[in-house]
This record gives C-alpha cells, sequence and structure tokens, in this order.
C-alpha cells in the first residue's frame, strides 16, 4: 500500500511511524458495486447506483428521526488507501498539489466524506445514491445534512459555548 514504487512523476511521500494516537469505532460496512479501485468513481454521484450502509445491530435505534432527511453525509474509513504521501499528482500529468489541496482518498488519516441521497432505509440499512467508495468500506458516521438540519437541543444561554 505505501510503496515508493507507486509513486507518479513528482510525487512525494514521507516516511511515518504506524499511527495510534486516537480509536475509531466503526458502526457498520459499506456495499457498492465497486470492488476495484480503478473501478470505483472519483466523486460520487446523486444519480448513481443504490448503495447500502450496513449498521451493526446494536446502531439500528440511531436511525431514529433519520428519515425526514433528503440528503445525508456519510463519513467511513478508505482502509485500502495510503497514508503517506504529501504531494499528489491526481492526473498523472507530473502536476502535484498538497495533499490537503485535493479530495484524493490518500490522506493522512483516510476518511472520506459524502453527501447522498437517502434512498429509504430498511432493517438497519441505509439505502442511498451518490457514494464513491470501495465494497466493504468500514463505515464511521452518519450525518443529517448540515444546510437541511435544525438544531433538536435548546439554544445554549449565556452566550457562550
Amino acid at each position: 500500500m505505501n510503496d515508493p514504487g507507486d509513486l507518479r512523476p513528482n510525487e512525494e511521500a514521507v516516511a511515518l511511524e504506524p499511527a495510534s494516537d486516537a480509536t475509531l469505532r466503526f458502526i457498520g460496512t459499506i456495499h457498492t458495486p465497486w470492488r476495484d479501485r480503478k473501478d470505483c468513481p472519483r466523486q460520487g454521484r446523486l444519480d448513481g447506483p443504490e448503495c447500502q450502509l450496513v449498521l451493526d445491530p446494536v446502531w439500528h435505534n440511531a436511525l431514529a428521526g433519520l428519515e425526514d432527511y433528503d440528503t445525508i453525509e456519510v463519513l467511513y474509513w478508505l482502509d485500502q488507501s495510503r497514508r503517506d504521501l504529501i504531494r499528489q499528482s491526481p492526473r498523472s500529468d507530473g502536476q502535484t498539489f498538497g495533499t490537503f489541496a485535493l479530495r484524493s482518498p490518500v490522506r493522512p488519516n483516510p476518511i472520506g466524506t459524502s453527501m447522498v441521497k437517502l434512498v429509504r432505509i430498511e432493517k438497519g440499512a441505509l439505502i442511498v445514491r451518490g457514494l464513491d467508495c470501495l465494497d466493504g468500506t468500514p463505515l464511521l458516521d452518519i450525518k443529517p445534512d448540515r444546510c437541511a438540519f435544525s438544531p433538536k437541543a435548546p439554544d445554549k444561554t449565556g452566550g457562550g459555548e
């Protein structure tokens, strides 16, 4: 995954110690039609194929109220991505950009995020359109579309946070 021979012209990688400073809890698995990175779209499309977010049973009750939203944000762990590039050439044309200037899956912390269309919820699985990740990708979190969200909690008092 982090083979220096996989670098494109002008790309740059750094040597990293294994990450050990955070613990994430995967809440389920994403199922998509794509099993190989070369087939996976670069950006999801809301008219793309239906995909499934299959939540572990312990999280099923956490879906209550989510059906009120047409679009949701999905965060996922891009477990097949390398994590050591600081400059990348996304078009393989020798032109490079800093990793933080790209939406590439190659990142120090390979967290993917997509705004997707929520088609329906079935027994702990969300059927969505608009994903761009491989079949079997670990699911990190689900959030309502921030533009459609109105806070469920009362305003904070005291003027500060």
